[in-house]
């Protein structure tokens, strides 16, 4: 699994340690930022990718990101092509895939 540091920006406020990465278990990308300190744990506001396949592209999730207000800054030429590297080759099924516990 890849995880990448990005700067996220949402209704003017600017998330300098958010992530975006390739999860090759579910064979998605996946993004996560604006984390929110719920006391005994902190959990992203942000958060999409989390279901099998869900954004196979890198376009798919920019875009989806985009649509929700978000604007991902820090996506060099050579993070793009890393992580499209990444999403291209062939995963097999995971076990809980195989199991029918992963959807």
């Amino acid at each position: 699994m890849s995880r990448h540091l990005v700067k996220i920006l949402h209704a003017g406020v600017t998330d300098e340690n958010a992530c975006i990465g390739f999860d090759p278990g579910l064979r998605t990308f996946f993004m996560q930022g604006f984390n929110v300190d719920h006391g005994d744990f902190e959990e992203p506001s942000l958060w999409l990718g989390t279901c099998l396949e869900e954004y196979p592209s890198l376009d798919d999730i920019i875009t989806t990101a985009r649509a929700r207000g978000y604007e991902v800054k820090g996506l060099t030429p050579n993070l793009v092509i890393e992580l499209v590297k990444e999403a291209g080759q062939k995963y097999d099924p995971g076990i809980g895939e195989r199991l029918g516990i992963v959807f």
